[in-house]
């Protein structure tokens, strides 16, 4: 496929041109250039729209999509706790039928939205691998399914450093094959011995961090240790959340991760604050975006760069930069899960977004990194294209 006249965010700083063509070979982008010579392949005229890397949602929790504002005024761990929140208990008690109907339609609401790669950690042990593998039987969405056992440690267990029991070591290993890798709810729910275990996984391996107060408070009590240190035992390809992790914690996670994953408007629904983005940055952290649980929040990266644009700046009177945040939603997902998208580049695979530049919230288009991170939409778009082949809308 040839695509003709298109404005591009080009490369790992997404560097804007104006107008060029862009040649797509198989599922990957070939050439990215103004004089790419027409041969007997299709070719489609883009111009007055931009091409943006696809979003990589890089972090959800799905299975919940049928709770959708249950439990509006509950604290943290009477909505989402593992083992005794709401969620845990609409999930046991919700038939597969039901629930894989809801996640299906997170799924085409992602897609809606540009979301061409989302990263799930995914509750119910390997049943709920399978259901949600299930669900996207007919659904040209990207995945990254992260499971877990549903097994979790006491505090007493955690002091006592409890090991993994070898009773749940063939039933790890079946959902070890179904998945891409394991997404742990947090060191608070583990030993030192567990994450131990966990951290010889050679798939990805990912866990939640410093989300709460209280969990950061929970983890010194019963080991003297930071949440996020103990969560470094398990050898983390990265963090979810760090909404309270410390500059050391911070610093530590950037030479011992590929990075952090934030979820703004997950923890401002949650009472949680928002992550200081600033120390992160300073502290080297590569920093991705994900939108957390579906029970929370709509799918949609718009408004969760939009919400970071200006929340930071309502708080801290200093804007983080637009081209930034869009990196968080697009470059940087790639770099956290090492894969091979979330840039338009030669040899990237063909992930991404059309934008009218005429729509009518965009144009004129001066700034496209601050028009695309607070007032773009849904309504902007006019195809998504994943692995080369256009999945919605039209170009």
């Amino acid at each position: 496929m040839l695509i003709k006249n298109v404005s591009v965010l080009s490369g790992q700083n997404l560097d804007f041109i104006s107008n060029t063509d862009v040649e797509i070979q198989k599922n990957k982008f070939k050439k990215i250039n103004s004089k790419i010579k027409p041969n007997p392949q299709e070719s489609v005229d883009c111009e007055g729209l931009l091409m943006i890397p696809g979003f990589i949602n890089a972090h959800t929790h799905i299975g919940d999509s049928i709770g959708k504002d249950v439990s509006l005024n509950k604290t943290v761990n009477e909505k989402i706790h593992p083992v005794f929140g709401a969620k845990s208990k609409i999930l046991k008690n919700t038939s597969n039928e039901n629930l894989g109907n809801f996640m299906k339609n997170s799924c085409y609401s992602m897609l809606r939205k540009g979301i061409t790669t989302f990263v799930d950690f995914r509750e119910g042990g390997l049943d709920g691998v399978l259901l949600l593998k299930k669900v996207l039987d007919d659904i040209p969405l990207r995945s990254i399914i992260l499971g877990r056992l549903e097994f979790y440690h006491e505090d007493k267990e955690i002091q006592k450093n409890s090991s993994f029991p070898s009773t749940k070591s063939g039933e790890f290993l079946k959902l070890l094959k179904k998945c891409d890798g394991i997404g742990i709810s947090g060191a608070n729910e583990n030993s030192t011995s567990v994450l131990n275990y966990y951290s010889k996984i050679p798939k990805i391996r990912a866990i939640h961090s410093a989300e709460t107060k209280q969990s950061t408070t929970k983890s010194k009590k019963i080991t003297g240790k930071s949440e996020t240190i103990r969560a470094l035992a398990m050898k983390p390809d990265f963090l979810v959340h760090m909404t309270y992790a410390s500059k050391s914690d911070l610093q530590m996670a950037s030479k011992k991760t590929r990075g952090i994953v934030i979820c703004p408007r997950a923890n401002s629904s949650l009472a949680e604050g928002i992550p200081d983005i600033e120390l992160m940055q300073k502290a080297g952290c590569t920093i991705g975006l994900g939108t957390d649980n579906v029970m929370i929040n709509s799918p949609d990266m718009f408004r969760e760069m939009d919400f970071i644009w200006k929340v930071t700046m309502g708080l801290h009177k200093k804007r983080i930069d637009a081209k930034e945040i869009l990196k968080m939603a697009t470059v940087n997902g790639g770099k956290i899960l090492n894969k091979n998208i979330g840039v338009i580049a030669p040899g990237k695979i063909a992930d991404c977004i059309f934008l009218d530049k005429h729509a009518l919230d965009l144009e004129p288009m001066h700034n496209p990194y601050a028009s695309i991170v607070h007032r773009a939409s849904e309504s902007a778009i006019k195809a998504v294209m994943i692995g080369g082949k256009i999945v919605h809308g039209k170009i």
